[in-house]
C-alpha cells in the first residue's frame, strides 16, 4: 500500500508491512445541496437504525462496537485494501518501518485460520529457545489464539525487552502441545541480506521495503564490489516481498537506473499524481542483474521488478507477480484510530498498469515442486484478483466502472502435497543464508546459470 508521510508517499501490503501517516484533505470538490441532502438522509437512517437495535435487540448490544463494524463493512466493499484501524492495528502499523523492536523473533502467518510460524529469526529468543517453522501457536500467555486477528497475536508477543511471554505451540509429530517461556530482547528488522554464490556472482535478497532498505543495499553492493572477484552479475530476490515504503522502492531502483522513469502514480486528485525519475549519481554497477519474483512479490517490489524491466536494466525470471497497483493513505482519526483506504493507482515506465494482473517475468521459471506439472504457469500463491471487490483496469489502464465480480472460492485440496506448494524458502532465509542453501533452489540456480552464460558469450568473437 502507499502511504502518503506529508510529501512522502508509501506503500502497503496485507500482510504486516507497517506505516507513517499524514491527514489527507477532501480536495477541492464541493459536495452539491443534493448529494448533502441524501447524505444526511442516509446517515439519519443509519442513527434510527442504531438506537433502535440498542434499545430494542433481544441482547444488550454496545452502540460503539456496532458502529465500528458497521464503518468496516462500508469500507471493505470498496477494495481489499480499505480498512478501519482500531488504535492498537494502527498502533502495529507503525513499528514494521522502523529499524528494530522488542518482541521474540519469530515471522508468523495465519495458515487455515491458525498462528502459523513462518520462521525464527537467526540468534534471536524463539530461534535459541527451539521455536519451528511450521509451529502453530495455541496460547499465548495462557489465552487461546482461536479466532485471533494476526495483528493481536503480535501486539501479545512484542514487549520491552527483559519481560516474558509464554507460547504454547502445537507441533506436527509431537504427543503434546510444548510450552516455551522466552524473554523478549530487540529484534533488529533485517531488508537486505547478501551472499556471494560464486567468485564474481552476487545474490541480494530484498525481504521488504522499509526506511533505509536502499542505504542498507547500497553497503551490501559495495561489500559484493568490493570483493577480490568483484562482480560480474547480480541476482536482486524479491520473491515474497510483500512491499513496503514508496520512497525507498524508489531508491532501490534508482541505485540501478541512470534515466528514465520509475514509476507514475495517477489519482483522482492532481496532489495524489506524480512521477518519479531515475538519476545518474555517478556510482555506476555495471554488471547484468537478474530479478527473481513470484506471487508473493506485491506492490513496492512490483515497481522495482517493473521499473528494471521495462528500462531493460534487468532480466525478470520466476512466475507473475501478486499484481497490487493501488495505492492506499492512511489517516488519523479521533481516540487514535486510523483510515486506511485508496487514493491512486501506479504505472510502469511503460505506462502498464498491473493492478490485478501483475508483472510477467521475461522467463517464466518456475519453482521445483512445480516442475513437473506443465499445465500450472503460476505458483500456488493467492493474487490481486482472487481477493473480493479487488479493483479492475481496462485496457487503458483506467479504473473499470462496471459492477466487480464476486471471487468464487475453490475448494481446498486436504493433500500434504498441495500444502507443501505453499511454504515458500521462507522457512529457511531467515536463518543462517548460505550458497549451499540458495544453490538447492531451482530459481536462484537458473538466474546463475544466466549471468555466467551472459559473460561467457559476450566474450565470444564472432
Amino acid at each position: 500500500m502507499f502511504i502518503h508521510k506529508k510529501a512522502q508517499i508509501k506503500l502497503y501490503i496485507m500482510t504486516a508491512i507497517a506505516v507513517v501517516f499524514f491527514t489527507i484533505g477532501t480536495g477541492s470538490s464541493k459536495s452539491t445541496p443534493s448529494s448533502s441532502d441524501e447524505t444526511y438522509k442516509g446517515l439519519k437512517l443509519f442513527s434510527d437504525v442504531i438506537e433502535i437495535i440498542e434499545k430494542n435487540y433481544v441482547d444488550p448490544v454496545d452502540a460503539k462496537d456496532l458502529i465500528q463494524k458497521a464503518i468496516q463493512g462500508m469500507i471493505s466493499t470498496l477494495d481489499p485494501h480499505s480498512q478501519l484501524l482500531p488504535p492498537e492495528a494502527f498502533e502495529e502499523l507503525q513499528v514494521d518501518t522502523k529499524g528494530e523492536f522488542g518482541g521474540i523473533g519469530i515471522v508468523i502467518t495465519v495458515e487455515k485460520g491458525a498462528i502459523t510460524v513462518v520462521s525464527p529469526i537467526e540468534g534471536t529468543p524463539a530461534y535459541k529457545a527451539g521455536v519451528l517453522a511450521r509451529d502453530i501457536i495455541v496460547k499465548v500467555n495462557g489465552e487461546s489464539t482461536k479466532d485471533m486477528m494476526l495483528w493481536e497475536a503480535v501486539r501479545k508477543m512484542r514487549g520491552p525487552k527483559g519481560t516474558k511471554v509464554v507460547i504454547t505451540v502445537f507441533r506436527e509429530g509431537a504427543q503434546e502441545p510444548i510450552e516455551f517461556t522466552l524473554v523478549r530482547d530487540i529484534i533488529p528488522i533485517e531488508s537486505v541480506r547478501y551472499v556471494t554464490l560464486k567468485p564474481g556472482y552476487g545474490y541480494v535478497w530484498v525481504t521488504n521495503f522499509r526506511d533505509n532498505t536502499a542505504q542498507d543495499l547500497g553497503k551490501a553492493l559495495s561489500n559484493l564490489e568490493g570483493s577480490k572477484a568483484g562482480l560480474k552479475g547480480l541476482i536482486l530476490d524479491l520473491r515474497n516481498n510483500p512491499g513496503g515504503l514508496l520512497n525507498e522502492s524508489v531508491k532501490v531502483a534508482d541505485i540501478f537506473l541512470e534515466k528514465g522513469i520509475i514509476v507514475t502514480i495517477k489519482g483522482r486528485h492532481k496532489k495524489n499524481t506524480q512521477e518519479y525519475t531515475a538519476h545518474a549519481d555517478g556510482n555506476r554497477h555495471n554488471y547484468p542483474i537478474v530479478v527473481l519474483i513470484n506471487g508473493g512479490s506485491a506492490s513496492a517490489a512490483e515497481i522495482v521488478a517493473g521499473a528494471l524491466q521495462d528500462n531493460k536494466r534487468g532480466l525478470v525470471i520466476g512466475t507473475t507477480s501478486f499484481g497490487k497497483g493501488s495505492v492506499q493513505t492512511v489517516e488519523a482519526l479521533r481516540d487514535g484510530y486510523g483510515l486506511k483506504y485508496t487514493i491512486a493507482l501506479y504505472y510502469t515506465p511503460s505506462g502498464k498498469s498491473i493492478q490485478a494482473q501483475g508483472i510477467i517475468p521475461d522467463i517464466v521459471i518456475k519453482p521445483k515442486m512445480l516442475e513437473e506439472d506443465d499445465s500450472k504457469l503460476e505458483d500456488n500463491y493467492p493474487k490481486e484478483k482472487d481477493l473480493k471487490n479487488h479493483l479492475e483496469t481496462n485496457q487503458k489502464g483506467e479504473l473499470k466502472k462496471e459492477p466487480k465480480k464476486e471471487v468464487k472460492e475453490e475448494p481446498k485440496k486436504n493433500d500434504k502435497k498441495e500444502e507443501k506448494k505453499n511454504l515458500p524458502f521462507t522457512e529457511y532465509r531467515h536463518g543462517p543464508l548460505t550458497a549451499e542453501i540458495l544453490l538447492s533452489d531451482n530459481q536462484v540456480n537458473r538466474a546463475l546459470e544466466i549471468l555466467i552464460s551472459y559473460d561467457f558469450l559476450k566474450g565470444m568473437q564472432i
